[in-house]
């Protein structure tokens, strides 16, 4: 092989189960992906992969191959970058997922400064509150709050996002404002209840119990199963809500939101950056990590 581009294709191709989508995530025409992977079987003389209208899996020489071109393609990765300066600018494509509510108080705000430091680098950026799969769809790295259930990846910890309990003015201004949970009954309050599921169950009001947190029941006028409809939902005084500390900031500067039963604040959020279980990171990836580390800091515990 003159070089390395089939085995990256093939890769892209075998984690992804798919031509169409390993194409559109290394910028190039499904024709071409799949005509250099047909054309790297013809070189090998094995059938890598079983393709059918619906999906695409590996062979048995198909997994050989993709365990060794794995390892070879984070060598090359390694030897490219080894005489790299950390200062040197970054360069390519890098394919990124993380909550929206991070993605849009925290990070996009931050991100002019390291564009311009790193020119050459292509960001694609994904914000969603659902668990991405991070092989199959192709990411660089992820954010992901909350327990990692995966043994298969690499989690690198953060640190664990406040959360804190806030409600507009408007709000506090027809209810009062609670300085304790008997307070949360006394004055009637309601909250806004978040739940993934429309029609599950609310978990309730959470605060710091003994060695733990426990949950208050309280009433709520409005469910809702989005991040920004939950917060849409907060400044237009429907209720009480306990959120990250990131996204409730900017409203809370300005006035629009106040925090309330500051000593009783929600169980924090453990934060993980996440990457592919492989041994080498490419100097790119290492890069934005660090600097996603740092971006985030502020609102870590």
């Amino acid at each position: 092989m003159q070089n390395l581009e089939p085995v990256l294709i093939f890769v892209r191709v075998a984690e992804m189960s798919s031509f169409t989508r390993a194409a559109e995530s290394l910028g190039i025409q499904k024709g071409r992906a799949s005509a250099v992977v047909r054309r790297l079987e013809q070189d090998l003389g094995a059938r890598l992969l079983h393709r059918t209208t619906r999906s695409v899996q590996l062979t048995a020489d198909g997994r050989v191959f993709y365990s060794r071109a794995c390892d070879l393609l984070c060598e090359a990765q390694e030897l490219r970058s080894m005489f790299a300066s950390d200062g040197a600018p970054l360069r390519g494509r890098l394919r990124v997922d993380m909550p929206t509510e991070l993605a849009q108080s925290v990070v996009v705000p931050a991100l002019p400064g390291l564009m311009a430091e790193h020119p050459g680098l292509e960001l694609e950026l994904s914000s969603t509150d659902r668990r991405v799969d991070l092989v199959q769809e192709g990411f660089d790295c992820i954010i992901r709050l909350g327990p990692i259930v995966d043994e298969t990846l690499v989690a690198r910890p953060l640190g664990k996002l406040r959360m804190i309990n806030a409600a507009s003015p408007s709000y506090l201004a027809r209810y009062g404002t609670p300085h304790t949970l008997e307070d949360l009954r006394r004055q009637g309050h309601q909250m806004i209840h978040y739940t993934r599921t429309l029609g599950a169950r609310p978990t309730g009001w959470e605060y710091p119990y003994g060695n733990g947190y426990a949950a208050l029941p309280l009433a709520g006028a409005m469910h809702v199963n989005n991040v920004q409809t939950y917060h849409a939902a907060g400044l237009a005084g429907m209720g009480l809500m306990q959120a990250g500390y990131s996204a409730l900031a900017p409203h809370i500067e300005r006035g629009a939101l106040v925090e309330v039963l500051p000593n009783l604040r929600p169980e924090p959020l453990a934060a993980f950056l996440v990457v592919a279980h492989r041994r080498h990171l490419s100097q790119r990836v290492r890069a934005f990590m660090d600097w996603l580390e740092g971006v985030l800091a502020p609102y870590l515990d």
